[in-house]
């Protein structure tokens, strides 16, 4: 009788060691191959924008297991392989080796990779992107370089990981422009009130910010030394950091099946329309369903840690015959100097902002509104609003109190409206 093929998990990320470990504490006692790109077991990605580029986070604490630690539960590392078709009807996947590797169940966790500019000069050397440990590696070392030569480090989008990043530079030394066609850092994801108080926040502390403006080219012989933005402006640079985001990495699974408008669709339990195929993670499109029932069902697709983490628990159980519904809600965070972002729910778009205090002061809380219902909030600098904050999304208390920093939010929490 031929062996079982077993689970396979194609990415090695942070989203296949938790699927991988999860099946293991479920008591599954077959085999387990943990498939990724890298030549690396899994590893936290989001200290990499922040404090590994400070310097404040040992390469080895990244690495939440070591390879042995993940032989000794019997999960087989296959790294530095990369996944490059999915024959569904035959129950395998194909490695860029050439070899085949039949599967029972497949979990697909390939995550995402860095957005580039399609612009002149965008191949040159020292034009950069961040997703990896080498790529954070090797920017560490430039950003301070750059600092110790007098240099300029030039950043493209101010998202996420730019506007970390540019925080990250001031603190190692190192002058930074931000270049972003929107008017304020964040503004997809925080809104062009809250962005306008960052963008004041980070000029405080020397950051040039060039709002309403994208990148045209890079300039240089050999190396880049130079931006120009869509304006016409010049801007010299000893280093370029490309951050407008990240794509799902599913051009494997083209003509495996399945539908790929953004990510790999699932439904709540994280299968996808093909049999015996679960997604999670970054790469995953899913239903959230805000708590409370007011608000709309909406598909969406989640790239922070406390997706990638949690929704391969669900993935994994059901791969396993069980039924859990993946309903938790979204939460994702940012460090930039000594500011903590926390951000629960989720919101495209909202109708009404309600916000605590301000940057200036060093804590701020904002209730993102739906109607009367709270889709979204941030909390900067409250962390032990954070509990309160998740369970008041899907409410809808009384505006007045929301706006009222003398209400302790747990009691709107006792006396919703």
């Amino acid at each position: 009788m031929a062996a079982a093929a077993g689970i396979v998990i194609a990415g090695a990320g942070i989203a296949g060691a938790s699927a991988a470990e999860t099946l293991r504490r479920e008591g599954y006692g077959g085999p387990i191959t943990l498939i990724g790109a890298e030549a690396l077991p899994p590893y936290e990605r989001p200290p990499l924008s922040k404090e590994f580029l400070l310097g404040h986070e040992p390469e080895g604490k990244l690495f939440p297991r070591t390879e042995g630690e993940y032989a000794a539960q019997g999960i087989a590392l296959r790294l530095g392989e990369r996944v490059t078709n999915l024959d569904a009807a035959a129950h395998a996947i194909s490695l860029a080796s050439g070899e085949t590797i039949p599967y029972d169940h497949l979990l697909i966790v390939t995550g995402s990779e860095p957005r580039t500019l399609a612009v002149p000069g965008a191949a040159l050397p020292g034009v950069r992107v961040l997703r990896t440990l080498a790529q954070a590696r090797a920017l560490a070392v430039e950003i301070r370089e750059t600092a110790a030569t007098g240099g300029r480090v030039a950043i493209a989008g101010a998202g996420f990981i730019g506007m970390e990043v540019a925080a990250c530079c001031r603190q190692l030394g190192a002058e930074v422009t931000v270049v972003e066609p929107l008017g304020a850092p964040m503004e997809r994801a925080l809104g062009p009130e809250i962005g306008a108080m960052l963008a004041e926040y980070h000029r405080m502390r020397g950051v040039e910010l060039r709002l309403g403006e994208g990148v045209a080219a890079f300039e240089g012989e050999g190396r880049v030394a130079a931006v120009v933005t869509s304006g016409g402006a010049r801007i010299p640079c000893a280093l370029a950091l490309v951050a407008v985001g990240v794509r799902p990495a599913v051009e494997w699974l083209r003509g495996s099946g399945l539908s790929l408008e953004d990510g790999v669709p699932v439904n709540e339990r994280c299968e996808t329309e093909l049999d015996g195929v679960y997604a999670a993670g970054d790469v995953a499109s899913w239903p959230y369903a805000p708590p409370g029932g007011a608000l709309p069902t909406e598909r969406v697709r989640t790239e922070h840690w406390d997706n990638a983490l949690r929704q391969p628990e669900v993935a994994a159980r059901n791969l396993l015959g069980g039924s859990a519904v993946y309903a938790l809600v979204p939460y994702f965070w940012s460090d930039q100097y000594t500011l903590k972002l926390q951000m629960v729910g989720l919101a495209r778009r909202w109708e009404r902002l309600i916000t605590r205090g301000t940057l200036e002061d060093g804590t701020l809380v904002a209730f993102y509104l739906v109607g009367e219902r709270i889709a979204m909030a941030l909390a900067v600098n409250r962390p032990r609003e954070l509990v309160p904050l998740k369970r008041l999304v899907g409410t809808a208390p009384d505006p007045a109190a929301l706006a009222d920093p003398a209400v302790e939010l747990r009691a709107l929490l006792a006396r919703p409206r």
